[in-house]
């Protein structure tokens, strides 16, 4: 077939350029299409093959039959003594192929190529958002802020495709305007039948994490390790911390000088307030740790229940609960621990007394009176407040 006055491979190839999607893979379509409204609406009965060159642009449309002893099926089929009219090496089994004219190519055949062309195209370009992304899973990108609905969803521009930021993905609070930049979490890549679905997150904790790597030099290369993190979007965050180096304070380190380095990354998040508190391989300080700023007393751990009993003085017990319970909850996802606050009247040196009632014990002395006397400091306890790892809102 002669070189046709459109050429559909330059055409296909600027529309490929255009929207970032593969040239052969856009031909492939446009072959499958035109042979797909060839044969619905100008010989349905036969096998139609269409073959775009991408270097010349020369266009053909085949009807393929198979060369057969007794034809059955004349649209399908081809006797072999016609075949071998036509070619004399043919046998049976192999295909032949017939050049259709091209004045055979009607208006509605083409319109009808053009329509499942278009439908192709935006597969292949869903697929390629789908493909590019769905490798990005996890990671921290920085978006912009394009647009939002009536279900106060917000959405944002990654690139080659667009993200949401459901509400329960959004800091509380936090204002947004269309053409800000902000880093997002990518949270989850999934195809539906209206294209891919982006989930971005504001509120993940994985995004709190980033930010620390990016702000604090020891925590990116490993010399301070982030242990566990638990947070309230918007509101307060608790990140466990510990150091491999000796010489290196974990907390002061990500605290920084004045404070620079810490408020670096709770300016990203809306002055989020972000606690660093020491991560201990010690249960009972470990917990301790995550009740600050409250100073609690004895703690009592049931470690196959992932359970805590820590006991407070009046004076301190509004710090441990923490506004709306967020301290002692925060504490309890970070930890893993169920925690359960009891009140007591008086406490004096209960770390000394507990110290001492341990090592009474560990040596074989007798230790009745002095488990007996401390008892007694707890005989007018109760319970007052308790947060289990799961009370905190993701």
């Amino acid at each position: 077939m002669t070189q046709p006055e459109f050429n559909f491979a330059d055409a296909l190839r600027e529309v490929a350029q255009a929207r970032n999607i593969n040239e052969m893979q856009l031909i492939e379509a446009f072959e499958q299409s035109l042979a797909q409204a060839y044969t619905r609406n100008v010989e349905p009965d036969k096998r139609i093959e269409v073959h775009l060159d991408p270097q010349s642009g020369e266009l053909e449309v085949l009807v393929v039959r198979e060369v057969v002893e007794k034809v059955e099926d004349e649209h399908l089929q081809i006797s072999l003594a016609d075949a071998l009219e036509l070619d004399p090496g043919v046998e049976v089994g192999m295909e032949m192929e017939f050049p259709v004219d091209r004045e055979k190519f009607s208006r509605i055949a083409l319109q009808a190529a053009k329509q499942t062309l278009t439908q192709k195209m935006r597969e292949t370009e869903r697929n390629v958002v789908f493909n590019e992304y769905k490798d990005r899973e996890g990671q921290v990108l920085t978006a912009q802020v394009v647009r939002s609905d009536n279900k106060g969803n917000w959405f944002v521009e990654l690139g080659a495709g667009e993200a949401i930021l459901p509400p329960r993905e959004q800091i509380p609070g936090e204002k947004l305007t269309p053409g800000n930049r902000v880093k997002i979490y990518l949270k989850e890549v999934r195809k539906t039948p209206k294209g891919p679905t982006i989930l971005a997150s504001r509120a993940d904790e994985r995004l709190l994490d980033y930010l620390l790597k990016q702000e604090i030099p020891e925590v990116a290369n490993g010399i301070v390790e982030v242990k566990a993190i638990s947070r309230e979007a918007g509101q307060r965050s608790k990140v466990a911390v510990f150091s491999h180096n000796s010489n290196v304070d974990p907390i002061g380190a990500c605290i920084g000088h004045r404070g620079n380095r810490i408020q670096a990354v709770t300016g990203e998040l809306g002055r989020e307030r972000v606690d660093v508190i020491l991560w201990d391989a010690n249960t009972r300080d470990f917990i301790r740790n995550a009740l600050s700023p409250a100073k609690v007393g004895l703690i009592e751990v049931q470690p196959d229940r992932r359970e805590a009993t820590v006991t407070v003085t009046p004076d301190q017990l509004s710090l441990a609960i923490g506004k709306g319970g967020q301290n002692v909850r925060l504490a309890a996802k970070l930890t893993g621990f169920k925690i359960d606050l009891r009140e007591t009247a008086a406490i004096s040196d209960l770390d000394a007394a507990m110290q001492q009632a341990l090592a009474d014990e560990q040596e074989g002395r007798d230790s009745g009176n002095a488990q007996s006397a401390f008892d007694a400091l707890f005989k007018d306890s109760k319970s007052v407040a308790t947060a289990s790892p799961d009370d905190v809102q993701e």
